[in-house]
């Protein structure tokens, strides 16, 4: 009776079989739960991933407007180039236009070198996120590696794990092909950046042959210029005679102000008078041989010593000065002188010649100076 007892005890297993089902299923939960985390993380990344290309659509779509822009802005200074080109053989008037037309241009280029070199920064950043981005894909097709793996370690969700790796590998491959667009994009935006920055140097080339062709015009209306001068002081000098208070100081005829005024008085003299009609005689048969695009004006100065005058009429010696230069200016118009030629200009006492506190300096400060100019 007692060996067949310890004969039953002996084949009861059902304790073991409990304890190994137990076992299966612990194990059947952690690998359940393993799933259940790295599809978390998976879906994550990928949620990420989308945030990331949409910032990059986005500023794709600036770095377009900007470069529109751009190309706007480089139209328009094309136009102005054109209209400085057609100005460059105008008169003095036309040359501060054409300044002004220079500068503007100027601008403009500033402005798209700035608009440049902010498509550049763009572009690095850009590069950067794509960089990124390459990182986020290693690391998700690392992460689909792995759970492939783990997936082999389990018999029962090996056909689920395995469809989850496939729409993993999909994700990745639909990644790729966007990093792909967005390496065109890159090519398509450094091929314009390239373009942009041939067109600025052309256009600085262009600017910088304006602007010497400029000068050498400029340079001609100079020497012009200065010739006409020189034979007007010339036969300038034939008609008045050598007289002493009658000098040539570089590009300037120097009158002493008693050859044409009285003393503290702006009327013109009638020995003035005859001088100055001297004077309007040779001016008017320079100005008929002088080209008639040449900007030139007959500069009069009137200045005085440093002895303060102060009467109703002239309150200071600016008053006086001025005064002096209007007469000349008005008597050589009425002798028939082009007023659009003439200018007036009154110096007063700060200009003086000699800065000696004697007679001698005060009548060589006293003078009326001719210079024959340009606008």
């Amino acid at each position: 009776m007692a060996s067949l007892t310890r004969r039953r005890r002996g084949i009861d297993f059902w304790p073991g079989f409990v304890d190994a089902l137990a076992a299966l299923l612990m194990v059947m939960v952690f690998v359940i739960l393993i799933f259940t985390i790295g599809q978390f993380v998976l879906t994550d990344a990928v949620s990420g991933r989308d945030r990331a290309l949409a910032q990059l659509n986005a500023e794709l779509s600036q770095l377009a407007e900007q470069l529109s822009l751009e190309t706007n802005a480089r139209k328009q200074a094309s136009i102005q180039l054109g209209e400085l080109s057609a100005s460059l053989a105008s008169s003095e008037s036309a040359r501060q236009a054409l300044d002004a037309r220079l500068q503007s241009t100027e601008a403009a280029r500033a402005e798209s070198e700035a608009a440049r070199l902010a498509s550049e920064e763009d572009t690095l950043r850009l590069t950067a996120d794509i960089a990124a981005l390459q990182r986020l894909k290693a690391e998700l097709e690392a992460e689909a590696a792995r759970l492939a793996s783990e997936l082999d370690s389990t018999g029962t969700a090996l056909k689920e794990k395995t469809e989850l790796s496939e729409r993993s590998l999909a994700q990745v491959e639909l990644l790729n092909r966007q990093l792909a667009a967005l390496r065109t994009q890159l090519e398509q935006l450094n091929a314009a950046l390239g373009a942009a920055e041939t067109a600025a140097r052309n256009k600085d080339l262009e600017i910088e042959a304006l602007g010497k062709k400029l000068n050498v015009a400029l340079a001609s209306r100079v020497q012009q210029l200065a010739r006409y001068r020189s034979e007007f002081f010339g036969r300038l000098r034939e008609v008045i005679g050598q007289r002493e208070d009658v000098q040539i100081v570089g590009d300037r005829f120097v009158f002493a102000s008693e050859v044409l005024f009285d003393s503290a008085s702006a009327e013109v003299s009638d020995a003035g008078k005859t001088q100055l009609a001297r004077l309007a005689s040779t001016l008017k048969g320079i100005a008929d041989e002088i080209p008639a695009d040449l900007p030139w004006v007959l500069q009069v100065d009137g200045h005085t010593d440093r002895r303060p005058i102060s009467t109703e009429r002239f309150p200071s010696n600016w008053e006086l000065s001025t005064a002096r230069a209007l007469s000349i200016v008005k008597y050589l118009r009425a002798q028939g002188i082009d007023p659009q030629r003439l200018a007036a200009t009154g110096y007063g006492e700060f200009h003086p010649l000699d800065p000696r506190n004697t007679d001698a300096a005060y009548a060589k400060n006293r003078r009326i100076e001719l210079k024959l100019t340009s606008r």
